[in-house]
């Protein structure tokens, strides 16, 4: 029997032919995902489901789900998607990741361009019958200083179009490295040297839990007056509302938007200001863009429908069906150790090592590379994933170093991860036992044993007497349940680490305690 896709939203017709061509049969309702309740009701007669934005899969679809194996979304972000509800039930998500990059860097151009010279008001005016020439006076971009608010792969084509209208550009990317940016001709600054110098900032950045809000009120003071900004990114990354106030005060003097935080949009503290552009989340839509991540996903999913083959998976590898049994818990293993190294990290990250040694020496370590540099980056870059992440890693210039050994060591299969920073480096190292639970048996040299939980406390401490009682009581009396709790240290005395699994989350008030203990060297809260 051919296996079923569900088109629900407007996706170029061209794709149907590529679905049909490979023998998948296709159901085209381009209106149908604005609608959950019908989406829902009908989901459970298709092995595919074809996207972009306007549909939304939630945990209530998936649930009704019961023959879906793969979400093709005809874009890159996936946050219309529930990908952990996807993951538990076995389907595969795909996107295309860089598919609308020109598109999109296109029209932040457009808008920053439109945005100088007040092109929409003057149009709107002109037409009306006026003649306000003294009215619409604008500003040169010709050395202009261009701040980028991440400097991917979107961002490197806005720097270059930038560049060749003699703007100067400098970029924020604490994943961009010094080589990387050199090569693109932009000066790597931080964010508040950028908020500083930066005459228009443009935002490409994903959405994530460190990015949102990452131009709020505090953020808008440190700009310079008369600053411009444009978002053609993510709706959330700007705090609107602040945005609106240094509008009405004048500092701020301009800004473009085709994305908001609410989407559709059809109020938001932005509109109606003389000084705003807004457009209905145009990024993606030209022709070319519409029709190549269109005929992009068919592919996909369509390879992987009747094939096997799994390209751009945000939550699965590329991997064969004669690989997937062994080198499953491996790949689990290698992201959450990237994962925990991601999450420690916050400075720009020049080199990665990933050493495989034993066993897992003579797997697929291509895949297990991908797994855990997108583990590694995905703090910062919610929409990587491990098929995209070794040339997102190479477009900041981040170094990638892969090994294997037959060395011997206590463990029949270790994979060792070990992040070279601007300012340290950071190794971590995990195997599997035969429960087949990934767990951290290393970390900065320390043995531990520890399994990976969804909510956990990272320490690294002084081994002096009196920490654990203290920071035990701690949690305690702030009402958090300490479920496990993995000690090692160098030597006595010396450098320490704790690794407490706890049920539920740690507020950041307690987190702050908790650094304050006169033991603690560092701690962060960690979720995998």
């Amino acid at each position: 029997m051919a296996p079923r896709v569900l088109i629900s939203d407007k996706i170029s017709p061209a794709s149907v032919k590529i679905f049909t061509d490979r023998g998948v049969e296709v159901d085209y309702q381009p209106d149908l995902g604005k609608d959950r309740d019908a989406l829902a009701a009908i989901i459970g007669q298709y092995d595919g489901l074809a996207i972009r934005s306007a549909t939304k899969v939630t945990s209530k679809v998936l649930a009704q789900a019961g023959n879906l194996k793969v979400i093709g979304r005809a874009g890159i972000g996936v946050d219309n998607v529930d990908i952990p509800a996807a993951t538990q039930r076995g389907v595969i998500v795909m996107n295309t990741p860089f598919g609308n990059s020109i598109t999109t860097a296109e029209h932040a151009i457009a808008l920053l361009l439109a945005l100088s010279r007040e092109i929409p008001a003057a149009d709107q005016s002109t037409q009306a019958g006026k003649w306000e020439k003294t009215r619409f006076l604008g500003v040169e971009i010709t050395g202009k200083t261009l701040g980028l608010i991440g400097c991917g792969n979107i961002g490197s084509i806005v720097s270059d179009r930038a560049l060749g209208l003699r703007m100067k550009v400098i970029a924020f990317d604490p994943f961009l490295s010094h080589e990387r940016a050199q090569d693109l001709g932009v000066e790597k600054v931080e964010l508040d040297d950028l908020l500083g110098r930066a005459d228009f900032i443009t935002l490409h950045t994903p959405l994530t839990e460190k990015t949102k809000n990452i131009v709020s009120a505090t953020a808008l003071n440190k700009t310079k007056k008369g600053v411009r900004i444009i978002n053609c990114a993510r709706g959330g990354l700007v705090d609107e509302a602040a945005l609106r106030v240094a509008l009405d005060s004048g500092h701020v003097a301009g800004a473009a938007f085709d994305v908001f935080s609410t989407e559709p949009a059809t109020e938001n503290p932005l509109f109606g200001h003389p000084h705003v552009i807004c457009t209905p989340h145009l990024g993606a839509s030209t022709m070319e863009a519409q029709e190549n991540v269109a005929l992009q996903i068919a592919e996909q999913m369509s390879d992987y429908l009747t094939r096997g083959a799994i390209t751009n998976a945000v939550n699965f590898p590329s991997i064969t069906a004669e690989e997937a049994p062994k080198l499953r818990p491996f790949i689990t293993l290698a992201e959450k150790l990237g994962s925990f190294a991601g999450q420690l990290t916050e400075t720009g990250i020049t080199s990665v090592r990933i050493t495989c040694q034993g066993e897992v020496a003579h797997m697929n370590t291509r895949a297990l590379t991908s797994a855990a540099i997108a583990g590694l980056l995905r703090p910062m870059l919610a929409d990587i994933n491990v098929v995209s992440a070794p040339s997102v890693a190479k477009e900041r210039g981040i170094v990638i170093e892969e090994t294997t050994s037959e060395a011997d060591s206590d463990y029949d299969a270790l994979v060792t991860l070990t992040v070279i920073t601007e300012k340290l480096e950071r190794t971590v190292s995990g195997t599997v036992f035969g429960d087949g639970k990934p767990r951290i048996v290393e970390i900065k040299g320390i043995k531990v044993d520890a399994e990976f939980a969804p909510s956990m406390i990272y320490v690294a401490n002084e081994d002096k007497p009196g920490f654990v009682g203290s920071f035990a009581s701690l949690l305690g009396e702030a009402g958090v349940n300490i479920a496990t709790f993995a000690l090692g240290r160098l030597s006595q005395g010396g450098d320490a680490i704790a690794l407490v699994q706890i049920d539920g989350t740690v507020s950041d008030a307690v987190m702050d305690k908790v650094r304050k203990l006169p033991q603690v060297r560092m701690a962060k809260p960690l979720a995998f």
